[in-house]
């Protein structure tokens, strides 16, 4: 299969929205229900890092392959069924224009071929994806690729955001894309704002911050201007919860009612975690959510309290 083949199969984010659900159906509540998130599977990244050389190096990808077939396998192995699998940016390591960019795409989809039909697939722009600086050129490859780079869906009630973090971290090559993702922006967060959703949810890459709004600048947050301007604006307008990747480590903290989660990758760790996924569980009142190991998740599926609240939630 081709890499234009291959992409068509996840090309579902289209005109801002995600083919997979009817925004008609799916506008009002039904009851809890739960999503898988997973984060940087970034094919080819555990060598690079292993060989001190994550500018030049990547070039071979095996173990990633095998860790994100085990997290496809556990996931179809899930009962009840999530009602959607996102993965939160950095799907490949190689960037824009290096070597081995095609190759870890296609074996990437490859794997993702394999998640259940009946399990939608919501995929989040990461900066390894789009490049540190991103251009023109580079998100349209992503859309051609991948589909849209930021976009919006409903699932039972709740109302979901992707977001394009590189964006709101350094838009200097492409002012005008951003310009367009604030406005949509403004837009939809003016649909939550009017308490239209049963809750409203963002994704993205890059966290707003890892443990505190007034952390010190960092490369794996975004600044504290933009973040404090973010944070504002979708507590505001009630988003309950941002979960975000690109730590490659567990972590996450609070701003007035919002909820900052950071969830550890699929692919390489930089700190103690386990290579993991989160199970995310609505319920009319709250968001829970827990971090499983592949092997945890795989071998116990999951555990019997987030099962219930799904049937008392």
């Amino acid at each position: 299969m081709s890499a234009a083949e291959a992409g068509s199969v996840f090309h579902r984010a289209r005109g801002r929205t995600l083919d997979a659900f009817s925004t008609e159906k799916e506008r009002e509540w039904k009851g809890p229900f739960y999503f898988i998130q997973g984060a940087d599977p970034q094919f080819g990244l555990m060598k690079a890092w292993s060989t001190g050389d994550c500018d030049n190096g990547g070039d071979e990808w095996g173990q990633e392959i095998r860790l994100t077939e085990q997290a496809v396998q556990a996931i179809n192995k899930l009962n009840p069924k999530p009602k959607f699998f996102v993965l939160c940016g950095d799907l490949i390591h190689a960037m824009p224009g290096s070597p081995w960019r095609k190759e870890q795409t296609q074996d990437l989809q490859h794997v993702l071929e394999k998640v259940d039909r009946e399990i939608p697939l919501v995929l989040v722009s990461g900066n390894h994806d789009l490049g540190n600086i991103p251009t023109a050129e580079t998100v349209e490859e992503y859309c051609r690729t991948w589909g849209d780079d930021y976009f919006s869906f409903w699932v039972g009630g709740v109302l979901f955001l992707v977001l394009n973090s590189q964006l709101l971290f350094d838009a200097s090559a492409c002012p005008a894309l951003k310009q367009a993702q604030d406005r949509w922006l403004d837009q939809q967060l003016s649909i939550a704002g009017q308490r239209r959703c049963q809750h409203a949810i963002v994704f993205q890459h890059i966290p707003l911050f890892l443990r505190s709004i007034d952390e010190d600048d960092d490369y794996f947050n975004l600044t504290k201007a933009v973040r404090k301007e973010m944070a504002d604006k979708l507590s505001k307008a009630g988003v309950k919860a941002v979960f975000s990747g690109h730590y490659h480590r567990n972590a996450g903290g609070t701003y007035q009612s919002l909820d900052m989660v950071v969830s550890s990758a699929i692919g390489c760790q930089l700190g103690t975690d386990t290579h993991g996924l989160r199970v995310v569980v609505v319920t009319a009142e709250k968001i829970v959510h827990r971090y499983y190991s592949l092997d945890e998740l795989s071998e116990k599926g999951l555990e019997d309290d987030l099962v219930g609240l799904m049937k008392t939630g």
